[in-house]
């Protein structure tokens, strides 16, 4: 099995190849093959024959496999493309191994909050402050 540096859920984008510049979101990581799945990269066409009276068939488009060598790791907090640089860092007591940006040293393995999570945790932070107020 081998270590990757990217996971699925990051944003790359690709560096060589048909899809050279195009950034997306990963899919799927397959770590026997070192192969991944980037979203709206690598569009292969595959013919779908019905099977039955209600099956639909066509050409099929999906996504296909790129080589994760073909990938960098776009970072979230200051948009650079780079290579991932791994630090220990003690983690609840714990020595563990974190993927950080080597530009602005963000940390690439926590996840963001969504938008819908930020602006219902902001809302209830000026609902309890207003309540205070009237008391």
């Amino acid at each position: 099995m081998a270590n990757l540096s990217v996971k699925k859920g990051d944003n790359v984008m690709v560096i060589t190849g048909k899809d050279k510049g195009k950034v997306g979101k990963v899919l799927k990581v397959n770590t026997d093959t070192n192969r991944l799945y980037v979203e709206g990269v690598n569009i292969v066409s595959r013919s779908k024959k019905p099977r039955n009276a209600q099956d639909q068939g066509g050409i099929i488009k999906r996504e296909g496999t790129i080589d994760v060598s073909n990938v960098m790791h776009v970072c979230s907090s200051c948009g650079a493309v780079v290579r991932v640089k791994h630090e220990l860092k003690d983690v609840n007591g714990k020595m563990k191994s974190v993927r950080v940006c080597p530009k602005c040293n963000a940390s690439l393995d926590e996840k963001k909050a969504s938008a819908k999570k930020a602006a219902k945790k902001a809302a209830k932070k000026k609902s309890e402050k207003s309540e205070d107020k009237k008391d």
